[in-house]
Parts: C-alpha cells; structure tokens; sequence
C-alpha cells in the first residue's frame, strides 16, 4: 500500500472522538491538550508517518492517561481493532507516578520502542513551539531546553535526522531568546 492508499484507509474518527475529552485539559500557553493532540499528529503527517496507522492514532491520545486521571485504557482498548496496539504505544509513553522527569525520559530513551521515539520527538516539537517566555520563566524554557538537549535529541538521532534538524533548530532558536533578552 502506497502512501496516499495508506491515508485514504485511515480511520481516526473514534480516536479524534475520544481525545475530545482533552478540551477540557488548558494547556499553560493557553489552549487546549485537543489542540497540543493535534499538533502531535500534524507533525508526524508533516514527516510522512502515513502507514503507521498506531502511531498516528496514539499521537491523538498521546497524553490521555497522563491528563485524565479518570481515564481508562479499556476506554482506548475497545475503540477499534488496532485499540491495544495503540494503548501499549500510549502506555509507553505516559509519564509513570513513580517516575520523576528525568526517569521518564531515560526510559524511553533507554528502552523505547521505535513508535514510542517517534512520538516523543513529535510531542517535544509541538511543545517546543509553544514554549513562550509570557507563560514560561526563563529557567523553566532553559531546563526544558536541557531536556531537550540529553533526552530527546538522542531520541531523534535513533529514529529521524530530520527530526534532529528540527529538534536542534527549535533549541536554538529558543536559546537565542533568551539570551536576547539578557540571560
């Protein structure tokens, strides 16, 4: 199956349903986590993740579990035929209670998935645009950037350059904020 062929087979709709319960999740940069989903998904359409119709449907609910307390994986699990798969990829990349930033992103780093990678590259870049200076203070923007930096550039390195092109840009970009500003 061809690309094209792979996007007019896509089923996202009972996905895009659910993750409407994300509405109600206001990000701190203003919006909603429905929106930030959206995004997630953009950016692995804008590298051409078309036939991994898991991975485009965990972008969706990437932060279900993580921003819906009440939320249950049977609620994912029973939404179509690939709704394990999609919950094992979601699961993966949920930041665990236990677990502190760090800890999180060294295991995915560690031990993620190539899906779970991916995601992760296109969560960060979703949220690395959104990373402003009138919601975040200045050391916030620097650690996530160093964050950034130890975690999810590895990550891309295993899985996409074009990622690592973006990822390193967007740091630099944010950087030079910075220091434009006096820091």
């Amino acid at each position: 199956m061809n690309d094209q062929e792979a996007l007019r087979n896509l089923v996202l709709a009972p996905y895009i349903i659910k993750a409407t319960a994300l509405i109600k999740v206001r990000r701190k940069v203003g919006g909603n986590q429905f929106r930030h989903s959206f995004s997630t998904l953009g950016i692995l359409l804008d590298y051409k993740f078309y036939s991994d119709s898991v991975l485009l449907k965990a972008s969706l609910l990437h932060d279900f579990l993580e921003d819906l307390p009440e939320a249950h994986m049977d609620e994912i699990r029973w939404i179509d035929h690939e709704g394990p798969r999609v919950v094992e990829l979601v699961s993966e990349v949920t930041k665990r209670k236990e677990e502190s930033k760090f800890q999180y992103l060294q295991r995915i780093l560690s031990i993620g998935s190539r899906n779970a990678l991916i995601l992760k590259c296109a969560d960060r870049i979703s949220n690395l645009t959104d990373l402003h200076r009138d919601t975040h203070t200045d050391q916030k923007i620097s650690d996530y950037l160093d964050q950034t930096e130890k975690f999810v550039i590895p990550m891309a390195r295993k899985v996409n350059e074009d990622m690592v092109l973006e990822l390193t840009d967007l740091v630099a970009k944010r950087r030079e904020i910075l220091k434009m500003i006096g820091n």
